[in-house]
């Protein structure tokens, strides 16, 4: 198992470690919900150090990576940053991904841990272009610093004007000390706050740090299973679960990153044309249980008269609310918001309502 710059620290907070994506990774700190209201309402700081990092740079890579990816990276201006995905030849989807965009012709490609490999050989393979692609995952250390006290902690620790970067943005600064630090306004919680990238050697320093800034505020270190609840609290996708190989974006409720327009040429997109214009047959919704009972993946959705209608890819007890929530595909009759579906669970059927995520919204 792989190891972190952070894995010394991790132990030394507490940190309960598991299997993830080839890593020894913190699962969880103080619990599950203390980490996630600790998140919600003050900071929380993740190690996403599993996460991919791609270059690709030269003359064409605007162009190959407006093939590869299903948003208009045309439009992405240098500071900015796009979520996308990988589509596939059958319109599934390869991977999620941030796409930053450094220079007119230097890019950098935020991937999923789990698909680092995948998606590297998924590059390589329709790299017609010969473009200059460098795989520096083992290079970057990444920490998120999550929550609405986020920018006070790290504002501490840069002269840079923090509250200067606007969502979905970034700067390559220095931090605690350190240099070509690049510190993103972007996050996987909806609680706001910065992802930073930094070089592993100054990884431990640059946490131990942020640890120190965050005191006063009453800073957590937060693990992989809150993560979870944070970002399901929000309805985002995570992949294997809510997306995969053979789920379309225009499924998923990614039409947004999914630009079908004249000039957009990429991987995938004449079928998404297809699917677009003769209508998708299931649809990938949001769901509260109507009875105290906790969502699973997996889990099969029927109709009030009992047919099957769609399966669960994800589900928890929401922290904040009490309530267990979730997110699976559904045919499209049954789709619409206050729609009453039911779950099977042991084999019971447990009533649900059809809501539009986020299934917690901060006042």
């Amino acid at each position: 198992m792989k190891k972190t710059v952070f894995f010394d620290i991790h132990k030394q907070l507490g940190g309960k470690l598991i299997p993830f994506t080839g890593y020894e990774m913190p699962v969880e700190f103080s619990g599950v919900k203390s980490e996630h209201v600790g998140v919600r309402n003050g900071v929380g700081v993740f190690d996403v150090s599993h996460m991919g990092e791609i270059w690709v740079s030269g003359s064409g890579a605007e162009d190959f990576i407006q093939k590869i990816t299903s948003n208009d990276v045309r439009k992405l201006e240098t500071g900015k940053i796009q979520y996308s995905c990988f589509p596939n030849e059958n319109a599934g989807i390869v991977d999620d991904l941030l796409v930053y965009k450094f220079e007119q012709e230097r890019f950098l490609l935020v991937v999923n841990a789990s698909n680092i490999e995948k998606d590297w050989n998924w590059i390589v393979q329709n790299n017609e272009r010969n473009v200059e692609i460098s795989n520096a995952s083992d290079e970057y250390s990444q920490l998120a610093v999550q929550g609405p006290d986020a920018i006070r902690v790290l504002q501490k620790l840069t002269d840079t004007d923090l509250s200067s970067i606007a969502y979905y943005s970034f700067v390559v600064e220095s931090l605690a000390g350190r240099k070509n630090v690049i510190i993103s306004n972007t996050g996987y919680t909806g609680a706001g706050g910065f992802e930073i990238y930094m070089k592993n050697e100054d990884g431990p320093h640059i946490l131990t740090e942020i640890m120190k800034a965050g005191e006063e505020l009453n800073i957590i270190p937060v693990g992989l299973a809150a993560r979870d609840t944070l970002r399901l609290e929000m309805g985002f996708c995570l992949y294997g679960n809510d997306i995969n190989d053979t789920t379309s974006p225009l499924e998923a409720g990614l039409a947004w990153i999914t630009k079908l327009i004249d000039g957009n040429e990429f991987i995938g997109k004449e079928l998404l044309l297809k699917q677009k214009a003769e209508g998708i047959k299931r649809k990938l919704v949001g769901f509260v249980m109507e009875e105290r009972a906790i969502p699973r993946k997996d889990y099969l959705i029927t109709d009030e008269n009992g047919e099957e209608i769609g399966v669960v890819t994800s589900g928890t007890m929401s922290p904040l609310t009490g309530l267990g929530i979730g997110m699976g595909y559904v045919n499209m009759q049954n789709k619409n918001e206050g729609t009453r579906i039911f779950l099977k669970i042991r084999n019971k059927s447990i009533p649900a309502l059809i809501v539009k995520p986020p299934f917690f919204k901060q006042e």
